[in-house]
């Protein structure tokens, strides 16, 4: 059978190639009951683009921007890194990796950031969103400008993004509370929560999750209120501090987010390590230190070069139009005790 093609498709529908152009690729411009026209027509011809093949005739370059939170955050240093070094090595493949730095508590400036953004400068956007409503608007303009954004790390389902690169992060939580409620006594004990902010989607979740657990499996346990202290270092070591003068029978600690230096910090400085149970988050030459140390018991971890890898394939899949590989794109969450610690150059290497 003969391939079906454009032509074919602009045939039915009774319109240009340059109208199918615009609506197999999602950029803006054309009225609603075109684009259904369109797609009927695609849906009864059984189109299938040649993506490949389009994307050699065009050689097209693919311009792609990674938002990402500075600061004194050793996983999202590491996920920096990851981009960069991807930057670096696929610029030849026709693939431009741009990381812009981002203050993931200021939605306004993270929201302006993504307002000056179009297919003028970049052709898909990945970027650690924060849950504000502004920053959900940010996206679904973007996305109306006809840029497809992935949220990275921490999601806002409520926006127009097309995908989310990242961890089931109710489901770290629950493991959190799980690790906590298996390691502490059965008897009545309290537990102190630290996030960066509930204001991000990843700790709000992953406290959800956390809370979820114990309350329904042990209920024996008290959750403490959140303190946050926005992934700051300085910040979630005076909480600690306050944390264990205010509850002197503190038995467990569960930070939510990064600033673990910090919290290691105060921790040992308190000489409590060996008496309180301490979960945290992501595989750092300073987590792995306090688990060998043991003033970590347990870290929930994911692996930075998979987000990276994972998103700019489905930037481009997205821009191609092409379909997406869930299997592939699937983030794991790994669980490191002292006991099970990968060896040093194994952190990061490719895993999915």
């Amino acid at each position: 059978m003969r391939r079906v093609t454009i032509h074919d498709v602009a045939e039915a529908a009774g319109v240009s190639l340059a109208t199918v152009d615009r609506v197999m690729n999602g950029r803006p411009g054309v009225r609603k009951v075109t684009i259904e026209k369109v797609k009927k027509a695609a849906e009864t011809l059984n189109y299938k683009p040649d993506v490949f093949a389009a994307g050699l005739a065009k050689k097209r370059v693919y311009r792609l921007h990674f938002l990402i939170p500075n600061g004194p955050n050793a996983f999202m240093e590491d996920l920096t890194r990851e981009a960069m070094s991807h930057a670096q090595t696929m610029s030849g493949d026709r693939m431009h990796v741009h990381v812009e730095p981002i203050d993931a508590f200021d939605g306004h400036r993270v929201a302006g950031t993504l307002a000056i953004l179009d297919r003028s400068v970049c052709d898909g956007v990945a970027v650690v969103a924060p849950a504000f409503p502004e920053v959900r608007a940010a996206i679904d303009r973007l996305q109306d400008r006809g840029v497809p954004v992935v949220t990275l790390v921490s999601d806002h389902p409520s926006s127009a993004r097309q995908h989310f690169v990242g961890i089931d992060n109710v489901a770290a939580g629950r493991t959190a509370g799980r690790l906590l409620g298996r390691f502490l006594p059965r008897h009545k004990a309290k537990i102190g929560l630290i996030a960066g902010s509930l204001g991000l989607r990843d700790h709000a979740d992953r406290f959800a999750g956390c809370r979820e657990v114990i309350e329904r499996d042990f209920p024996h346990l008290e959750l403490l209120k959140v303190r946050e202290g926005r992934d700051d270092n300085a910040r979630n070591s005076d909480l600690v501090k306050k944390l264990l003068t205010d509850h002197p029978d503190l038995a467990g600690l569960y930070n939510i987010g990064a600033g673990n230096r910090g919290t290691i910090a105060a921790l040992t400085g308190s000489r409590r390590a060996g008496d309180i149970v301490f979960v945290g988050h992501e595989l750092t030459p300073y987590t792995r230190e306090a688990l060998t140390a043991n003033v970590l018991d347990a870290v929930i971890a994911q692996d930075p070069g998979h987000e990276v890898r994972s998103a700019i394939r489905v930037l481009k899949a997205l821009c191609d139009g092409a379909p997406i590989i869930d299997d592939q794109e699937r983030i794991g969450i790994d669980v490191f005790l002292k006991d099970n610690l990968p060896e040093l150059a194994a952190i990061g290497g490719p895993r999915e």
